[in-house]
């Protein structure tokens, strides 16, 4: 199977695809798409930028023009469960952009922003929701939301939901879906922790496995410098001032570390922004949508909330701080060398920091290569305030013993 029409697809799908000028299916397409056209549960083992939404999302507007039901207000057909705000904007937008030419109702819920218009959205009847736990289970208390009449249940990231602590949340909406539906699930690791989770959720599914867990995109050039902390963010000002630096997402273990830094290279004039748990829906909308159109450079994040970034052009991705859990460092280098593009991560590590270092290695199974630090210039940092130093001790004079002292003493 070499292209689009050999899935089996609608065609008002197929036209879809061709005007988006996609031509060739990924690998978790191809494997995925005809199984979920015929109903069956999925397990699927994939990174970030594989194309695994086009997977489920192909397949489930494909159901969807087949059975023409009566969409019942507060009652969706589908239900597609993500960890962040981000990601789930973005897999509405993708179910909207593959179904232009098919009529269906869908709707975003999340929280951080008003709940009244997403209540008035299931009133009038959704057919695709997409929701984080928090906010769905809050409407389900209110009962604005039911999913007793559920088709299909799509688990994202799966395992950043665990990671985020939101098992409890899952278990309460799994708890309530119909016995008869097709299920899917997604991550882009299998600890014991989701394989447990998807031995109860699915049944006889279909198990696909990208690539291998803990495994780094091919086209990812990794690179790595050996710096202490202090000198962090003059390394950066200054590896941002060679060429190739077009589009940059750097990732900071803190939210305080990622608005820190974020301000410290607006002083350098180079457009950043930061974006973290802690900022608005709006002020966290604006800066991504910045990033995407370039008029913002860099972009400063913490680890959940670029869970949702999906930009095909990130030239590189800069670890400011090394994750402490080698998967994150999976997810983040997997932002850039996406689409068939090549990127580049490079990797910042402190004498604190070589642990956690000696962990990924161990996880992706090579030795990230060690790069000389660079020259850092004044000219890489001038505009940027010198962190403030305590004043000297002042120096101790001694008095001469003799008749003068009294002459020149304080009054």
């Amino acid at each position: 199977m070499s292209d689009f029409l050999s899935l089996g697809l609608s065609q008002p799908l197929l036209n879809a695809l061709t005007e988006l000028g996609y031509q060739t299916p990924t690998p978790i397409q191809i494997e995925a798409i005809p199984p979920l056209l015929k109903g069956r549960d999925l397990l699927g083992i994939a990174q970030t930028g594989t194309g695994k939404t086009a997977a489920f999302s192909l397949p489930i507007l494909d159901r969807l023009t087949l059975t023409k039901v009566v969409t019942t207000a507060k009652y969706p057909r589908v239900l597609v469960l993500t960890p962040t705000r981000e990601l789930a904007a973005q897999i509405l937008e993708s179910f909207r952009t593959y179904g232009k030419n098919l009529q269906f109702s869908s709707a975003v819920i999340f929280g951080g922003v008003s709940e009244r218009p997403q209540i008035q959205a299931l009133s009038r009847g959704v057919d695709i929701l997409v929701a984080t736990p928090g906010r769905l289970l809050d409407l389900m208390g209110q009962k604005q939301v039911f999913l007793n009449r559920l088709e299909v249940f799509v688990l994202d990231e799966a395992d950043r939901m665990l990671d985020m602590g939101f098992i409890n949340d899952i278990k309460k909406i799994i708890a309530v879906l119909p016995k008869e539906r097709q299920t899917l699930l997604f991550s882009a690791t299998m600890p014991a922790s989701i394989s447990g989770l998807a031995n109860n959720l699915l049944k006889q599914p279909i198990k696909i496995e990208i690539t291998p867990p803990a495994s780094t995109v091919d086209r990812v050039e990794q690179l790595l410098y050996m710096v202490e902390k202090p000198q962090k963010s003059r390394l950066l000002r200054s590896l941002l001032k060679g060429d190739g630096f077009e589009r940059v997402l750097v990732f900071t273990r803190t939210k305080h570390g990622a608005n820190r830094l974020s301000q410290d290279l607006e002083k350098s004039s180079i457009s950043s922004a930061a974006i973290h748990g802690n900022k608005s829906q709006g002020a966290r909308e604006r800066a991504l949508d910045g990033f995407k159109k370039g008029t913002v450079r860099v972009l400063v994040a913490t680890d959940i909330a670029a869970r949702g970034i999906d930009v095909a052009d990130v030239t590189h991705v800069i670890n400011f701080d090394l994750p402490n859990e080698p998967e994150s460092y999976v997810h983040r280098i997997g932002r850039t060398g996406r689409a068939g593009r090549e990127g580049t991560a490079i990797s910042f590590c402190d004498t604190l920091e070589k642990e956690f270092l000696r962990d990924i290695e161990r996880a992706i199974r090579i030795k990230v290569p060690v790069k000389p630090t660079p020259v850092m210039t004044e000219q890489a940092f001038v505009q940027v305030e010198r962190p403030s130093r305590p004043p000297l001790p002042r120096k101790k004079f001694f008095k001469p013993k003799s008749s003068s002292t009294k002459r020149f003493s304080s009054p």
